[in-house]
């Protein structure tokens, strides 16, 4: 079904019961690759402050076509497109909460002392704290909020190898992107 927004026509799919119930036809997944995570902000203007100071994105043009208040960053292969909230009651109530156990976004970082640096720099209140250990491979993370409460982790998780569970051949890489080693010396069937 066809409908006509305010920022163009956009078309509703739902799928067919025919499609899902023969599992004999199965195809790839086109995917390629997170192009963008999108967050509700109080204001575009602290947001894209914090996400291009505390984080290193860069603003870049968005398509004229938008009439609303937004922006959008890009670095690090991924983008992040900022909203302004036009009903606060959509955004996290507390945003000095942070559990690592809520929903989060997750940048991996090649240097953590330097990300916990920047973070003390701009007086950000983070959870620290050091998942496994050295023989499994340790992760360091730091969890944080943004100006308006989403929460944001920091990690080096490529020190943990990505065992494959009965999906060997299925994971794909993006070509030239950073990418976790992968264990294929694993027999793949733990649940």
């Amino acid at each position: 079904m066809e409908q006509e927004g305010t920022n163009g026509t956009y078309s509703e799919i739902n799928g067919s019961n025919d499609t899902k119930n023969n599992k004999e036809e199965q195809h790839d997944v086109p995917l390629m690759a997170l192009n963008h995570v999108s967050r509700l902000c109080r204001s575009v203007k602290d947001s894209v402050d914090f996400y291009t100071k505390v984080l290193g994105f860069v603003l870049i043009q968005r398509p004229q076509a938008f009439d609303f208040d937004g922006a959008w960053l890009f670095n690090y292969g991924v983008g992040i497109h900022l909203v302004q909230a036009k009903d606060e009651d959509r955004l996290p109530h507390d945003p000095d909460h942070l559990d690592p156990m809520d929903n989060h976004i997750s940048f991996q970082c090649e240097d953590m002392k330097a990300m916990e640096l920047k973070l003390k720099e701009f007086d950000i209140k983070c959870i620290k704290r050091t998942v496994g250990d050295e023989e499994a491979g340790a992760i360091d993370q730091l969890f944080f909020n943004d100006p308006d409460g989403f929460m944001i982790e920091i990690c080096n998780c490529e020190n943990v190898k990505l065992v494959p569970q009965r999906s060997i051949g299925k994971i794909k890489f993006p070509p030239g992107r950073h990418n976790p080693p992968l264990d294929l010396d694993s027999d793949g069937l733990e649940a």
